[in-house]
């Protein structure tokens, strides 16, 4: 799916999320966008998650969407907070309820 094309409005020039938006449908949408940042069966440290977030919002809330993608079990993490990963499989977004 095109996310890029669905959440267009909340990016910038340079494909950077600008806004988060207040809809959990389009925030969803963000997520799944965001995803596509990070490199399936590649095990990330959180400075490496927060620096990946933080090159791709400029509105400076890296926690947020670090937790959200958790909580949409976008990406998974070990209980200790030290390695994180792309879920897989990925959910889709109607597993999540939402229809694009």
């Amino acid at each position: 799916m095109e996310y890029v094309e669905i959440i267009k409005n909340f990016l910038d020039s340079e494909q950077r999320l600008k806004d988060y938006p207040a809809k959990r449908k389009m925030q969803v949408a963000c997520l799944f966008y965001l995803a596509t940042k990070f490199e399936p069966d590649r095990k990330y440290k959180e400075i490496e998650i927060n620096m990946i977030l933080k090159k791709w919002n400029t509105f400076g809330d890296h926690a947020t969407l670090r937790r959200d993608m958790i909580d949409a079990k976008i990406m998974q993490r070990t209980d200790d907070c030290r390695e994180y990963w792309l879920a897989n499989p990925q959910p889709t977004p109607a597993d999540l309820g939402f229809e694009f």
